[in-house]
């Protein structure tokens, strides 16, 4: 089955990074170093990866990993890179929820040590649900897994996002309301729009994510309800599981105060993602993993609110999704990694689903 070329995730040097951490561990930890320092296969295309481990008579956990923010000359998926906001919500979660969030060690925002701000975690062990092949693909765990056991893994999936706009105070979450006008759901399409003309500046557009933003104008909920925070990145795939299940919760960097249903539209788009692109290389997928009604009605049924307009929701997803996938492809041709073709539209893997959300027929 063919594979697209994996788009490089860093420009740094391993061995470099390596030598600066343990000069800098030793000015929070005297006498320790890190050793084993890796990048792990599955280090994502926006903040870096790294895992290692303390050797030291007493440290405070022996296996860490680290989240460091892009490289500036990695040509950034995103324009900004709060770690300081991301550590603090892991740590709101951590005090206000019963989710398994990683103990949170040390917070580095000078970025002198490692080139850019960074914190360091506790590295829980466990098997991740892979992007690259897609667990939706033949060959994995999780799709080689029964029926029982991925409903299993869905249902206590379901329970955290539950869980976790259910627990947070919202008194605690207000440092992730995002600036501008309006209510929480304008603001945060306001800085998707945002996003997207950085993506573009100077580049090709694409008609296709613009038609959507005006779909999601036709669309849009008379009443968001009242905002909570968002875990922003609410996939399977930044989830550490034990068996099937869950015992981390990773990658908060899209976290945010929106309503329930953002969170809610991406887990059930980003399955889909797959699921669509498995079944056009001529496998089956896993058509009744992750459905949207049944994500929907556990939803209800753990929190007592009913999911609305999840039509608009799923829509916003794909094309928050496009915006970054669109920003993934021009920084692959900034590398030389790709050509960029006429149409920009078809550099977005899910272009043909996303039109389909545009013109209400993906879900029929």
């Amino acid at each position: 089955m063919p594979v697209p070329p994996r788009p490089r995730t860093s420009t740094r040097d391993p061995q470099e990074i390596t030598r600066r951490l343990t000069a800098w561990l030793r000015t929070r930890l005297p006498g320790a170093q890190a050793v084993g320092v890796t990048v792990p296969e599955s280090n994502g295309l926006s903040s870096e990866t790294l895992l290692f481990e303390i050797d030291h008579p007493e440290p405070p956990v022996r296996a860490c990993a680290l989240r460091l923010a892009a490289d500036p000359a990695a040509y950034t998926v995103f324009p900004v890179y709060d770690m300081p906001r991301q550590y603090r919500t892991m740590r709101v979660v951590a005090e206000h929820t019963d989710l398994p969030v990683p103990r949170a060690l040390w917070l580095e925002e000078d970025p002198g040590p490692l080139g850019a701000p960074f914190f360091v975690m506790e590295r829980v062990e466990g098997r991740v649900p892979p992007d690259v092949m897609p667990y939706t693909y033949q060959g994995n765990w999780l799709h080689a897994a029964s029926d029982e056991e991925r409903e299993r893994l869905e249902a206590a999936t379901i329970a955290l996002l539950a869980r976790l706009h259910d627990q947070v105070p919202s008194r605690q979450a207000e440092f992730l309301a995002l600036p501008g006008e309006g209510d929480a759901l304008r603001r945060h399409v306001t800085a998707q729009r945002a996003y997207y003309e950085w993506v573009v500046d100077g580049l090709a557009r694409s008609p296709l994510i613009e038609d959507a933003f005006d779909r999601l104008e036709d669309l849009w909920p008379r009443d968001p309800g009242t905002p909570v925070l968002n875990w922003g990145d609410a996939r399977i795939g930044n989830i550490v599981y034990d068996g099937f299940a869950p015992a981390a919760v990773l990658d908060w960097e899209m976290a945010a105060l929106a309503p329930r249903e953002v969170d809610l539209g991406w887990t059930i788009y980003l399955h889909r993602f797959f699921h669509d692109l498995t079944v056009a290389f001529g496998q089956r997928g896993l058509p009744e993993f992750l459905r949207r009604d049944r994500v929907e009605t556990r939803y209800a049924d753990l929190t007592g609110h009913t999911p609305r307009d999840m039509d608009f929701y799923t829509l916003y997803a794909a094309l928050r999704h496009a915006v970054v996938m669109l920003r993934i492809a021009y920084r692959q041709a900034h590398f030389g990694e790709v050509a960029v073709p006429a149409d920009p539209d078809t550099l977005i893997l899910h272009h043909g689903s996303l039109r389909a959300m545009v013109q209400g027929s993906y879900w029929n």
